[in-house]
């Protein structure tokens, strides 16, 4: 079996009936030796879109969590509760203080809406790195991505404090690759870190220059029209077959996106298929 990826949680849903939408992401990863789970969304829909979709998630041994945002981290308690014990895969920094502190003022909290000893209660077993490593045969997760390109200046709207005082930067950010025979492809969560910045890194990481798709949250839609023009000039450096974006993308970068790479683009919904 090669590896399949199925989008559990999205904003938006596609073409299957009775799946929900909810600002998450979340993605099945079935490989040879089982089946990973790479976020979890908000909580809400996971556990509903897995069952209309005929996903069993009492197969899934490990939880690979990009990062500490609740609409990727939400949905951890539920699947706990309902499957059981788990490994979880993440940074150290995945419980860090998180908050989007909008024009007006006001701050909202946006970390994990649990504590690591309140999931640790309902059976999660945390193995956190800022490493790469291994999670298994042909997958590898990023770890920590390294900061190179000067244009990838990210969300200035995240802070590690309500009041404004220290910008998150979010250093727990990673991506999940997948060695497959037509190159990569990078399975992102929201790409805090920059699509770029991600790319290099699985690159190096794996010694192979071929990127066959990109999947997931690019964050584009929060990001300077700049970080978004110099963005497009590196997708097409990289020759990447498919740029499957979702979640924080936006719909004006999207679209932006499917104008520039007319077959590449996918738009990538709830119940969205990839093989690889």
């Amino acid at each position: 079996m090669k590896h399949r990826i199925t989008v559990l949680c999205d904003n938006t849903v596609g073409p299957v009936t009775g799946t929900l939408g909810e600002h998450g992401f979340a993605a099945l990863v079935e490989h040879p030796a089982g089946a990973l789970l790479f976020d979890t969304g908000q909580g809400a829909t996971l556990l509903a879109n897995a069952q209309r979709l005929n996903k069993d998630l009492h197969r899934v041994g490990t939880v690979v969590l990009s990062h500490g945002h609740c609409d990727h981290t939400g949905g951890l308690l539920p699947l706990l509760r309902i499957c059981g014990p788990r490994r979880v895969l993440a940074h150290p920094g995945v419980f860090a203080s998180r908050y989007r502190v909008k024009d007006t003022g006001e701050a909202i909290a946006i970390g994990i809406p649990y504590t690591e000893e309140y999931l640790q209660e309902h059976g999660a077993r945390f193995d956190l790195s800022r490493e790469p490593r291994e999670v298994a045969a042909g997958l590898l997760l990023t770890g920590e991505v390294p900061h190179r390109t000067d244009f990838e200046t990210g969300d200035r709207g995240l802070y590690s404090d309500p009041v404004k005082e220290h910008i998150d930067l979010l250093p727990d950010d990673q991506s999940l690759v997948i060695r497959g025979e037509r190159g990569l492809t990078i399975l992102l969560g929201c790409c805090h870190a920059g699509l770029v910045n991600t790319i290099e890194a699985a690159r190096q990481l794996t010694g192979e220059d071929e990127v066959y798709a990109v999947v997931g949250g690019t964050h584009l839609g929060f990001c300077t029209g700049s970080q978004l023009e110099q963005t497009i000039q590196a997708l097409r450096r990289f020759r990447v077959k498919k740029i499957c974006a979702s979640h924080c993308t936006g719909f004006a970068a999207a679209a932006r996106l499917a104008h520039e790479f007319p077959g590449a683009f996918q738009p990538t919904a709830v119940g969205y298929c990839l093989e690889v």
